[in-house]
């Protein structure tokens, strides 16, 4: 049973960094892409980044390009994603996803099957 657990949130002042940090278990993940997508209160969920877990090929929303960087780490079975120069309007859940590696809008959360607890971000202006 494949099991995610999110860790690493917090209250920032905009400008500051954090990382966040997405345990994985359950199976092997080669075959897998990784995703973090965010939530703010009375909108939707939103794609932010992902990797793919086999070949580590990375993509980013706009919002966030140049400023989130998003990593793996095979051998603790573990997804990063570090935040710098943060702003208020990063406030938000943030949740970490799995797929297959497959054909799918990988920027739709409705494609990810399974989904991390997630953890607050709070950037405070």
């Amino acid at each position: 049973q494949v099991r995610l657990v999110e860790s690493g949130g917090g209250l920032v002042q905009a400008g500051g960094s954090l990382r966040l940090s997405c345990a994985a278990s359950g199976r092997t993940f080669s075959d897998f892409l990784m995703g973090w997508f965010r939530q703010a209160p009375g909108k939707e969920r939103e794609y932010v980044a992902s990797i793919s877990w086999n070949y580590g090929s990375t993509n980013y929303a706009d919002s966030v390009k140049g400023r989130f960087t998003i990593l793996r780490d095979n051998a603790k079975n573990t997804v990063n994603l570090q935040m710098n120069t943060l702003k208020p309007e990063d406030t938000a859940i943030y949740y970490c996803a799995a797929k297959y590696a497959d054909l799918s809008d990988y920027t739709q959360h409705r494609q990810y099957p399974y989904w991390g607890q997630g953890t607050q971000v709070t950037v405070s202006s």
